[in-house]
């Protein structure tokens, strides 16, 4: 038996309150919604049509404010968006220009309405930092190609040769992973260290709440993460900082970095437990569980099943839908906050990337709507708005004979999730 107590702050910020109270609804914007209300330039496919590296869907931003109300409609109170800067991917992840609006999803103006709108819903919005790497099309970067050694940029990437090999042969500059299309930045270099910080200033002025960092342990220096912290929190100290970090954590969550971290131990520990067609048993289940929410860990984590870059649910081996509740009850009876991938509350089918990117099926909606996940969902998103002590409760994992309790206690206030490792699929339950 283990117990895991509120953390104590650490650092000039502790992490922002709300986030505990948070049920975040990720958005990956090409394939949420496309509103006729925006018209972009350009050639797109059908809504239908299934994703592939390089299609584009063009969805937009109307798309995305003409869907707020459903969102908030879930009982969510939070929307994660992915990048939404100007960049010739579907996904974004290649930034061309850090402060314009990508064209296909929209002006400036759309994104103030879209924020205005959402605050005005009660919805917090946190924007997708992808601050390792940017596109070869990134003006610094396409200015080397041009200019070569004699470019005023050349010390803001890691060049290791010249003429640069930016589209054939090994390239020999640094880049995310060996792909040449994203070269990475060079966060020693003062120049681009303050222009990664403006862009985190500039959108916190626009209003956004908060950061998510792609990638954040690849910029592998504390002090880039502090001083971003620093002024991120001068700005709005309420801002919420979550990096995406898959292994152990612990590094940037000492209260001077980030306010938490994409909870993948916990979706670990969940999918080698339910999904897995060689599976954990439910003593090491519990084992993992408890490390993925260890006593005194700093900060408020977003814990997930599902996002852009993991199968989805309903496609996930041994998917049943006795076993997504199951890993649905275990993502809003933990701390922390849990995100929705867009369309797990309609059971959206998706394999890997990019095939879990499939576009919202707005036109099946009333018929999906009615599958038994979609109530499900707003049931538990209702029980953890209603229920104080799985926001704030202490926790409590406790394993003996087959049978798993984490339990949640708020002074006199008590809560627990039994499962029983029945066969074919665990049996669970909620208790008052």
């Amino acid at each position: 038996m283990s117990k895991n107590v509120s953390p104590v702050p650490s650092g000039r910020f502790s992490a922002p309150a709300w986030v505990k109270d948070a049920v975040f609804y990720q958005i990956f914007p090409d394939r949420f919604c496309r509103s006729a209300k925006y018209k972009a330039v350009g050639k797109f496919v059908d809504w239908d049509t299934l994703p592939t590296r390089e299609n584009m869907f063009g969805g937009n931003l109307a798309g995305i404010c003409e869907k707020l109300e459903y969102i908030a409609s879930l009982g969510v109170n939070a929307i994660y968006l992915c990048p939404i800067f100007k960049s010739n991917s579907n996904h974004r992840y290649h930034t061309v220009d850090y402060f314009e609006i990508d064209p296909v999803l929209g002006t400036l103006k759309d994104f103030d309405t879209l924020v205005k709108k959402a605050h005005k819903l009660g919805l917090r919005v946190i924007l997708d930092g992808v601050f390792n790497h940017c596109s070869r099309g990134f003006f610094q970067f396409n200015s080397l190609m041009e200019l070569g050694k004699n470019s005023p940029y050349v010390d803001w990437f890691h060049v290791h040769g010249w003429p640069l090999h930016a589209y054939s042969g090994k390239p020999n500059y640094d880049c995310w992973w060996g792909y040449p299309a994203l070269p990475k930045f060079n966060t020693d270099n003062p120049d681009v260290r303050d222009y990664l910080f403006s862009v985190g200033e500039y959108w916190m002025k626009r209003g956004i709440d908060g950061w998510r960092l792609d990638v954040p342990n690849e910029i592998d220096d504390d002090s880039f993460w502090q001083e971003f912290r620093r002024r991120i929190k001068a700005i709005n100290p309420d801002a919420y900082i979550v990096g995406e970090i898959w292994d152990e954590p612990s590094r940037w969550l000492q209260g001077d970095q980030f306010d938490g971290v994409m909870n993948y131990q916990f979706r670990k520990a969940v999918l080698a437990y339910l999904f897995d067609e060689k599976p954990i048993d439910v003593a090491e289940f519990a084992k993992r569980l408890q490390g993925a929410f260890p006593e005194g860990r700093f900060g408020v984590p977003m814990n997930l099943l599902g996002s852009h870059d993991t199968i989805r649910l309903a496609s996930l081996p041994c998917s049943n839908l006795q076993r997504v509740k199951l890993a649905l009850a275990l993502l809003f009876f933990l701390p922390g906050a849990p995100c929705i991938y867009y369309g797990e509350e309609i059971g959206m089918l998706g394999g890997k990337d990019p095939d879990n990117r499939r576009a919202f099926p707005w036109d099946k909606f009333p018929e999906m709507q009615k599958a038994p996940i979609y109530d499900y969902i707003k049931s538990l998103i209702a029980l953890r708005n209603k229920e104080r002590v799985l926001r704030d409760g202490s926790l409590e994992i406790a394993y003996s004979a087959g049978r798993l309790e984490i339990v949640r206690t708020l002074g006199k206030k008590k809560m627990t999730l039994a499962i029983s490792a029945a066969k074919p699929d665990p049996a669970f339950e909620i208790n008052d």
